[in-house]
């Protein structure tokens, strides 16, 4: 575990001193983000802090390349090298878009050739979880992969409308899953996992990155780091996922270990919900599925009455519910993990509609006493008009 540490202060520190480095090259190649309508920021910031996170990341891997506790896993296989040559090309792509404001159908391209590049590298799902485990065809396994890497690339592209969110969800998700990976890899003979190494080098570059995108940000990770942390947790998790044998490992372990498949990650539920909820929301308007709006969950907490830091840490609340829930049937019994999910969440829903009914609930209340107000002079005048026809009535016999 002190490796894995190890691993994750150097992707994070090698990130945080680059990036004030990064940051001054993007102001003077131009990589510097507009404010536009559907933006929360109000000045222009540079992006492109994601060339940052990638080079942390890079060093971090090199480094434990060289390290004999984990220095097998590179020798074993070639993969380590192609999730590596990948990450390098989808960063890439993505300062493109940070420079160009590329075409979303040309970016949309870039990502799948890349995804199927990766996938026809090694890095794919063998088996699917369909009740019990299903064989994929090789052209099916990467038609899978390529399918999920771009899925949650676009997911955590989506969900990186506010400073610190998208990096603060990745990282929650990593920690979650590099725990279970490395629960996991303690049932082999050796406790060293590839999973777990990609995982905690992430949640490295996403630490050393939150501290210089912390509201107000001095930089934005942009298109470059979106892509990368939504590529590196999908392929820790095709990692982890891909290869298992169910009849060595307890059945309390294999079940939760493929809900990341089905979702197909568990830990990036929101990023994705918020994906197809604004697809769905474009589509149905005739728009095209990369329109930009101000529609997203994080600009709905806005505007109900949150600040940016406030909604960040409560978006990282239900984030870190969702991923430590899925794990923690591993340590305790399902009705208690259950139990203390049900209060979390009702405890997370306060606290999201809060400032809401705060101011809500006083309207509510004013609204009711004129209502109540009316409806009590209203009865008075009945009861006038009903006195009045009566006296007429009397007068008249």
């Amino acid at each position: 575990m002190r490796i894995y540490l190890f691993i994750a202060a150097v992707a994070g520190g090698v990130t945080y001193l680059l990036t004030p480095l990064i940051r001054h090259i993007a102001i003077e190649i131009g990589a510097v983000g507009e404010v536009r309508a559907r933006d929360v920021h109000t000045v222009p910031t540079p992006r492109m802090g994601g060339l940052g996170m990638l080079i942390g990341f890079t060093v971090a891997m090199l480094f434990a390349s060289r390290i004999p506790f984990i220095e097998g896993l590179f020798a074993q296989s070639h993969q380590a090298w192609v999730i590596l040559a990948g990450a390098i090309m989808i960063s890439l792509l993505g300062m493109a878009d940070d420079l160009w404001d590329l075409d979303w159908m040309l970016k949309l391209a870039g990502q799948l050739l890349i995804s199927v590049f990766v996938a026809w590298g090694g890095l794919q799902i063998i088996s699917l979880p369909l009740g019990s485990l299903v064989t994929a065809s090789p052209s099916l396994s990467m038609a899978i992969t390529a399918f999920l890497i771009v899925a949650s690339i676009n997911a955590v592209n989506f969900v990186d409308g506010l400073d610190g969110l998208a990096s603060g969800i990745v990282a929650i998700g990593g920690i979650a899953f590099a725990i279970y990976s490395y629960i996991i890899a303690r049932s082999s003979p050796s406790y060293a996992s590839m999973a777990t190494l990609i995982d905690i080098a992430m949640v490295g570059t996403c630490v050393g990155f939150i501290l210089h995108n912390w509201h107000p940000a001095k930089l934005f990770m942009g298109d470059s780091g979106s892509m990368l942390l939504g590529y590196l947790i999908t392929c820790a998790s095709i990692v982890m996922t891909g290869r298992l044998d169910p009849a060595s490992i307890h059945a309390s372990i294999y079940l939760p270990v493929f809900m990341p498949i089905l979702l197909p990650m568990l830990v990036l539920f929101l990023p994705i919900l918020d994906m197809c909820l604004a697809i769905v929301r474009r589509l149905s308007k005739g728009q095209s599925p990369m329109h930009p709006d101000r529609m997203h969950l994080h600009h709905r907490m806005l505007r109900i009455g949150h600040t940016v830091q406030g909604a960040v840490l409560i978006l990282w609340g239900w984030a870190s519910l969702i991923a430590f829930g899925s794990i923690m049937i591993l340590f305790f019994k399902a009705q208690y993990v259950l139990i203390g999910f049900l209060i979390a969440a009702a405890l997370l829903t306060v606290a999201t509609m809060y400032p809401y009914l705060k101011h809500r609930i006083p309207e509510i209340r004013e609204e009711n006493a004129i209502s109540g107000t009316d409806a009590q002079h209203a009865s008075v005048g009945r009861a006038r008009g009903d006195k009045t026809r009566g006296d007429k009535t009397r007068g008249g016999r």
